[in-house]
């Protein structure tokens, strides 16, 4: 008795030697590689014309890093824990109530971000234009001013109870993520080269899977394709010069056979689409200034419902619908630099802290049980996450999703 006692505590350290620095390693890579990024960012900044929102104070680097390190760790616990369940067991059976079920848990991991920059950071959302409905299945299109703007979009879809239905069209390259690479595929994120020619046929086919009516989905469209950078505007106007298209200030030029071919194929089953127009007081931030609560102060959304019947069935005229639109936005953005603030504003209420709190103390309490489970309980449950892991990381690489094998 006494030697298999023995031989489980060891098995177990040896277990906790391993597990421990695999995940410490990979909470400091990204904050390590984040943060010499944003102090290169910091030590070029001194001239800069607009001071920071609130200085770098060590409280506030150490709370940052306490956040980011129960952020990496919770989305890693609730992937291996609830993700693999939803993504893969009750995939087999429906992919519809496996889509729910992803959206519930992982709903809940999303609703930590609005938590931590709202209430954390203090940072202040202002929601403005049409009074926006609780709408099952959206496309969004929206103006793509830095890195952090599709954060921001969970801080709307949280308030209309629809975060974890939130998709986006993203590079393909940010797949490769250790743990956020796994979430965005059972999420069923669609990765895209940001080439019309090796994305199309792809695009079109993921977009085929998204037709049923009953599945929840806010599906996201970057139509510039990238951020906005003077050097990247500069380009932009030079190429509208050259093609006599708008000379646009604040936003760049819009890519529209992406858009098209999103609503195409998904235009029978859409509620609305959300025109979004995302405006940042008084510095745009980084992701680094999120996490350490630096800037912004304020961040600004315009929303405008439109229906769907009013967009032109029409690929060419959808094209200069698009253009429309992101000439609105470079005027509403030109509007918003000089009055500070978008017309209409306050149509969204305040988060609730207290359902955000109690969201909160729920992810916390379960990454800490499935930490112990993890670690410290039996071995079975270290051979369960490795297998997971190594799923997780094949169905990445070559895309892989299970088809359902019966009907409910």
């Amino acid at each position: 008795m006494r030697c298999e006692r023995k031989f489980r505590f060891k098995l177990n350290r040896k277990y906790i030697i391993f597990y421990l620095p695999v995940l410490s390693c990979l909470s400091f890579w990204y904050l390590y590689s984040a943060f010499c990024n944003y102090m290169n960012v910091q030590m070029g900044d001194d001239s800069g014309k607009q001071p920071r929102h609130r200085n770098l104070t060590p409280l506030r680097m150490m709370r940052g890093i306490f956040c980011l390190i129960v952020l990496v760790l919770s989305a890693f616990m609730v992937l291996v824990y609830f993700g693999f369940w939803t993504a893969t067991g009750l995939r087999i059976i429906s992919v519809h109530y496996s889509r729910v079920g992803t959206s519930l848990f992982f709903g809940c991991w999303l609703a930590l971000w609005p938590f931590w920059f709202e209430k954390i950071n203090k940072t202040k959302v202002v929601i403005s234009g049409d009074a926006v409905p609780s709408a099952k299945r959206v496309l969004v299109i929206a103006n793509h001013r830095t890195e952090v703007d599709w954060m921001y979009l969970w801080d709307l879809a949280l308030r209309k109870g629809c975060v974890g239905s939130i998709r986006y069209i993203l590079k393909s390259s940010l797949m490769k993520l250790p743990v956020f690479g796994w979430v965005f595929h059972i999420m069923e994120f669609i990765p895209v080269e940001r080439r019309w020619e090796a994305d199309a046929l792809k695009l079109r086919q993921i977009l085929y899977t998204y037709k049923d009516p009953e599945d929840p989905l806010w599906l996201v469209v970057f139509p510039e394709g990238t951020d906005f950078t003077e050097q990247k505007c500069i380009r932009s106007k030079k190429y509208a010069s050259e093609n006599g298209l708008p000379i646009l200030n604040n936003v760049l030029l819009p890519k529209t056979k992406g858009f098209y071919a999103c609503l195409e194929e998904l235009r029978g089953s859409l509620d609305a689409v959300y025109d979004i127009t995302i405006g940042y007081k008084h510095h745009c931030p980084s992701f680094l200034d999120n996490a350490f609560g630096v800037d912004p102060a304020e961040v600004h959304m315009h929303v405008r419902c439109i229906a769907i019947v009013d967009i032109p069935e029409s690929e060419n005229e959808a094209a200069s619908w698009l253009m429309d639109t992101f000439c609105d936005k470079d005027k509403l953005l030109s509007d918003f630099h000089s009055q500070g603030h978008f017309p209409r504003e306050g149509i969204e209420s305040e988060l609730s802290t207290a359902k955000c709190l109690a969201n909160f103390i729920f992810v916390l309490t379960s990454t800490a049980l499935c930490t112990y489970l993890t670690l410290f309980s039996s071995i079975w449950f270290k051979i369960y996450v490795s297998s997971v892991c190594a799923y997780f990381t094949t169905a990445t690489y070559f895309n892989f999703r299970p088809s359902p094998i019966v009907s409910l």
